[in-house]
């Protein structure tokens, strides 16, 4: 199954089948996926080796018919398309500069069945992760299964809705911990939570205890939720060595 028949299908999950009936002469949601591909392709920048960097930051310009009919879907649809962005990203091998957002704008000289898409690049500390392989310059967090490319120096973790990686467990403090790095260096520093944090089996629970260096393959528990440091640097030295 293609992409944009997923993307189609996980549409009509999210609102049982009522795309079909409100889309039939108008915009179709597999139109603005489609077209949100095309963007990442044309405007893709080669930045490095085995890197290409694609915009993160979409907005949809619709007229007022077509505008009017997504209002009430609107979060799950953004939410639909910026997965179907991140699954074309990810078969193409390439990389974000922070999470994938879409947003609709109304624009009142726009016919019915006609719209715009515009894109840019914003940084932020998590993206999707989207490289089959971690690297130090680009590591990744291993949420419960669910991988982000860390791309800012500090990356808060917590239950809060500001923090860069939200975590759904009433174990974790609104703000729990952050993630620094610092070069090749990665460290992650509790940040004063109900709980603490326990990285490689060690609690830090202390003033004087609150960061731990992070390696390739550690583990940080945070509530319940158990998140692995990727960084590819040992598999790397490996090969340095001859290992491989």
């Amino acid at each position: 199954m293609g992409v944009l028949d997923r993307f189609e299908r996980s549409v009509e999950r999210v609102v049982n089948g009522a795309f079909a009936r409100a889309f039939k002469s108008e915009v179709q949601p597999v139109e603005l996926a489609s077209a949100l591909r095309r963007e990442t392709d044309t405007t893709a920048a080669v930045v490095g080796p085995d890197r290409t960097l694609v915009p993160n930051a979409f907005t949809v310009e619709l007229g007022p018919s077509d505008h009017d009919r997504i209002c009430t879907w609107q979060d799950d649809l953004a939410e639909e398309l910026a997965a179907s962005v991140t699954d074309h990203a990810r078969s193409q091998r390439y990389s974000f500069p922070g999470p994938v957002s879409v947003r609709f704008v109304r624009d009142e000289e726009l016919a019915t069945g006609v719209f715009r898409v515009r894109s840019a690049r914003v940084r932020g500390a998590i993206a999707p992760a989207t490289a089959a392989v971690a690297t130090p310059a680009r590591p990744v967090l291993d949420v419960d299964g669910h991988r982000y490319q860390v791309t800012g120096d500090r990356t808060v973790l917590g239950r809060g809705s500001d923090c860069d990686v939200v975590l759904d467990d009433p174990g974790v403090s609104r703000r729990h911990a952050e993630v620094v790095l610092d070069g090749a260096r990665a460290a992650i520093h509790d940040l004063g939570s109900t709980n603490g944090t326990v990285v490689d089996g060690v609690r830090l629970d202390g003033p004087s205890t609150r960061t731990a260096p992070l390696r390739d393959g550690s583990t940080v528990l945070l509530g319940r939720t158990r998140v692995t440091f990727l960084s590819g640097a040992d598999r790397a030295a490996a090969r340095d060595d001859g290992e491989w």
